[in-house]
Order: structure tokens, then sequence, then C-alpha cells
């Protein structure tokens, strides 16, 4: 069976929801048989490799709300990631462009490391404060990992994997994805949002049990 998580390095909920999935994979009775695939999705494309300016003064303007609203919302993701056993540092998170991490994280796949690399990452960028647009960044975080220095240099000054990233958000599109972290199992049904460890050991189930079914259209956000 296998699972394809639509998820963004910059995305609080994503580090949420990935450990809420590993502890649902852990109580799954056939988790020997499922293969976690990691998909890609930038929660804002335009992004610059860096933003400028106060997080919080950045997240009250997104979302239409005043600067202590923004960290009111920021401490309880914080809460929330902490009860999950995470550690959010957004006093000094740096947030910027994700693409290139997506391209690394390919390639971190392909050397059957990917789980292991989108690990690293989440980390570096929510407790580290690294910047997910720089290379010697990327690079030295994928090495932890055990990629290759030199291979990781050649695929960031080249296009290398930049189609398949650019696959995987179309297919989120052609999917309906609008939210992430959004589950997909064998591409048949879905469930999006950091849903708990128990919904998602249900997914899990309802997955094994009716995996062969038509492919998901929209997916509801949770």
């Amino acid at each position: 069976m296998v699972v394809e998580i639509w998820s963004d390095i910059a995305c609080p909920w994503c580090y949420i929801g990935k450990r809420r999935f590993e502890e649902a994979l852990r109580e799954f009775e056939h988790a020997d048989d499922v293969q976690v695939m990691w998909r890609s999705f930038e929660l804002d494309p335009s992004a610059p490799d860096e933003l400028e300016g106060e997080r919080v003064a950045r997240l009250a303007a997104k979302y239409g709300m005043s600067v202590e609203q923004a960290r009111e919302a920021e401490r309880r993701i914080i809460d929330t990631a902490a009860a999950d056993g995470l550690d959010f540092r957004f006093d000094i998170s740096r947030s910027g462009r994700t693409f290139d991490a997506h391209r690394v994280l390919h390639l971190a796949h392909d050397h059957g490391r990917g789980d292991e690399a989108k690990e690293r990452l989440l980390r570096a960028y929510f407790t580290e404060g690294e910047l997910m647009s720089d290379h010697d960044t990327l690079v030295r975080l994928a090495v932890e990992v055990g990629l290759d220095e030199d291979e990781v240099r050649a695929t960031l000054g080249s296009n290398r994997y930049a189609a398949a990233v650019r696959e995987d958000q179309r297919t989120a599109m052609e999917f309906g994805i609008t939210a992430v972290p959004t589950f997909v199992i064998d591409r048949a049904i879905g469930v999006s949002g950091a849903q708990s460890p128990v919904a998602l050991l249900e997914f899990l189930r309802q997955g094994w049990g009716s995996h062969r079914a038509a492919p998901a259209g929209a997916v509801e956000t949770v």
C-alpha cells in the first residue's frame, strides 16, 4: 500500500502531521507493507530566497489579524507541537523559497533516504532556524543523512528534479489538494490536515480495506 504525503518544509502542521502519522503507522497492523512517499507542495511558490520583516507581522497581514493575534496563533502552534514532542522556534526561523529543498528530497528518495531527509529538513527549519533556500545549508543537511556531497551540489547547480517537483504540484492540483499535509492512499482515498493519530490509524485501516477504489477527486481539509 502506497501512502503519498503532500507537504511543505515550511508548514508547521506538516511537521506535526508527520509525527502523528508516524505514531499511527507504529500501531498499524500492516505497517511493513506500507510505502511512504513524500510529495512536493509549496505554500508560497512566489516566495523570494528569504522573506524580509518580522514573521508575526507577515502573518498578521496575510490572515487579516492583529500582530498580537498572530503571536497568540504562533504560541498555540508551539504548544501543539510540544505536545507531539517537537520544539518549534519561530523566534529564529528564516522563511523563504522551498523549491530547491524539495528537489533535494527527491534526490534523497532515489537513494532510499527520503524520510530521513524530510525529517532533517523539517527539524532544521523549525528548530534550528536554517534557511531552506541556501544551497550550502541544504548540502550540509543532505550529507548528514547519507547523501553524497558532490551529487547534492551538482543537483542544486542544475535543474535536476525540478520537473519532478512541478509534477507533484500538478498532481496536487488535479486531486484538488489545496491544504497540507494531505495523505493519499494508492491514489484512491485521501485526507487533509494534521489529524490525530487515532484518526490517521483509522484512515490507514480504511485504505487497507478499500485501496482498490476509484481515484479520489477533491480531498476534504480538516
